[in-house]
């Protein structure tokens, strides 16, 4: 039997979908709790199997997460296939809404099917390819996910690396990430973490496509006077939704203060929708309905630093930039103001722009990515 199978059937891999585990059973960060694997053609590929395992959580303590790991088929090189993590985009605050571990659990069919050709592409070029449903997003209901919070992005992507290199010998130290709006967030965040994290493996990269940036810095105009905006609903849903991660990740900062009774209700009844069903629950609403003070105020303007930002200095490997300077959903001023920061602060990367949509790639934006992906692998891992 080989190493895989074996290590496959050494762990449970009948996991029943939102179980909790009393915190006594709790594990460290990157420990396995089981990994099923999948039948051909799952998330349209082959190779595929559920990762249940343990990350560190907003408190620092162990969580219980969920993920998907693509192997490709064939001999792997004597070094092990290099791995590349992949950070999904915004997709709710409920269980079930990550789409990676149960990718029928996606709110939306076409963003699924996008997810699935980059996986699969991916795969195809030699890479395994680890991708987490973040905390809160999966197979277990430990509570609304903290939307846009990203340390827990971080150490969700990198304690699911770790637990697949544990159970899949053929998995190499050799890593770089790679992620989607929320996920290019994500990405930049564990590109970040990982020196201090995960200094045992080898990382090589950032790819980070239309990244949330900077909203932390927009936030604080928000308040009780500001007039809603017509047709801003999608902007409302992704607001609630930092608001109910935040209220989730620190309840140190008492976030209900900032709320109006209406505003409550709103973040008591979204911690278990996904994107679609929060943007309907908030239809029609401003955040004037919502807030009683004003997100100027301390101590949330402070609690919203810590829990968004994007790290602007500090990398140790280089950085792949993605923007379409026509995108709406993260306005493209605030990809302006990330480049422009980081910048400032002499950091490796690279930018390579277009005219689309949200996440859209170009050609161009195509090939810089393969042209990133063939750096790693024809440098030699350590």
């Amino acid at each position: 039997m080989c190493l895989r199978a074996v290590a496959v059937a050494t762990v449970s891999a009948s996991a029943a979908l939102f179980v909790n585990v009393a915190p006594a059973q709790a594990a460290a960060p990157g420990s396995v709790i089981s990994v099923a694997v999948q039948a051909d053609g799952w998330h349209g590929t082959s190779g595929g199997s559920v990762v249940e395992y343990w990350m560190r959580g907003s408190d620092g303590t162990p969580r219980q997460a969920s993920g998907a790991l693509f192997v490709p088929q064939g001999t792997p090189p004597a070094t092990g296939w290099p791995v590349i993590a992949y950070d999904h985009g915004t997709s709710g605050l409920g269980a079930g809404c990550g789409g990676q571990s149960d990718p029928e659990g996606h709110p939306y069919q076409q963003i699924r099917t996008k997810e699935s050709q980059l996986i699969q592409r991916l795969v195809g070029q030699g890479f395994a390819v680890v991708a987490p449903d973040y905390l809160g997003l999966g197979r277990f209901d430990t509570g609304p996910h903290p939307y846009l919070e990203i340390a827990t992005e971080a150490t969700a992507t990198i304690d699911l690396l770790r637990a697949a290199r544990a159970t899949h010998p053929e998995l190499s130290r050799t890593w770089a990430v790679l992620g989607v709006s929320q996920g290019g967030q994500a990405a930049l965040g564990t590109g970040h973490l990982q020196a201090t994290y995960a200094p045992e493996l080898d990382f090589r990269g950032t790819i980070a496509i239309d990244p949330e940036s900077d909203v932390e810095k927009v936030l604080p105009l928000a308040g009780p006077n500001l007039p809603a905006v017509r047709g801003g609903d999608g902007a409302m849903s992704f607001f609630v939704s930092i608001l109910a991660g935040l209220r989730a990740a620190r309840p140190d900062v008492h976030v209900d203060d900032y709320l109006t009774p209406q505003g409550r209700a709103v973040l008591d009844s979204i911690g278990t929708l996904c994107l679609d069903g929060i943007t309907d629950r908030v239809k029609g609403l401003g955040v004037s309905d919502l807030l009683a003070r004003p997100l100027a105020d301390e101590p949330i303007r402070a609690a919203l630093d810590a829990y968004l930002t994007v790290p602007t200095s500090g990398y140790n490997a280089p950085i792949l930039l993605l923007l379409n300077i026509t995108d709406t959903v993260v306005p493209s001023p605030l990809h302006a103001a990330l480049a422009t920061q980081l910048a400032a602060n002499a950091v490796d990367f690279h930018t390579v722009t277009g005219t689309g949509r949200h996440t859209q790639l170009n050609p161009a934006m195509y090939a810089a990515i393969d042209a990133f992906l063939n750096r790693i692998k024809a440098t030699p891992q350590q």
